[in-house]
């Protein structure tokens, strides 16, 4: 399921979408958590936390998406879970600086995500319509190239990559013409 499909479900709180949601993020937050001296309950609790935070935004009509999806969740799971430590002393010392440090580097990364998202929708707006929608189907929607070549009607397998390879060209021009 794609970034928008799920969002738009999720919206409409389709249980569906949150079955994929558990099923994409909650091995990342799992992961961390375990890293983090936190145990697999832990982990279920500040997932479930992070739904209930996620949805509740989600409500909201002006919310935007500044991030990708992933990016966002992990970060709302990652507070949380620093935030229960945090108020836990003799389960993890966190000065106050680390604490600060911590949360500048996760906005900084959404940032940079948010930066590299609006460099490359400039980057895809200058390209042809048809590179447009093919490169949207193979990076964004993820469809292997078997489905974009019939879709899109080329003969051969090997066709359809070397459009996709002109396609993803035609960027980097774009690119090189910036940095000149």
């Amino acid at each position: 399921m794609d970034h928008e499909s799920l969002l738009i479900d999720l919206k409409k709180e389709c249980n569906f979408a949150y079955g994929e949601l558990y099923k994409s993020y909650f091995p990342i937050v799992n992961r961390f958590i375990l890293n983090n001296k936190g145990t697999p309950d832990d982990s279920l609790d500040i997932f479930q936390d992070t739904m209930i935070i996620l949805v509740e935004k989600l409500r909201h009509d002006d919310f935007q998406l500044t991030a990708s999806l992933k990016t966002y969740v992990f970060a709302i799971a990652k507070y949380l879970w620093f935030n229960k430590i945090r108020n836990m002393p003799s389960f993890l010392d966190i000065s106050e600086k680390e604490y600060h440090l911590f949360f500048e580097t996760i906005e900084q990364s959404i940032e940079e995500e948010k930066s590299y998202t609006d460099r490359l929708q400039y980057l895809m707006s200058r390209i042809t319509d048809h590179c447009n929608r093919l490169l949207h189907d193979i990076f964004f929607k993820n469809k292997p190239i078997e489905e974009i070549q019939i879709q899109y009607g080329y003969s051969t397998r090997h066709n359809a990559q070397n459009q996709k390879h002109k396609c993803v060209e035609q960027i980097k021009k774009i690119k090189e013409q910036q940095i000149d």
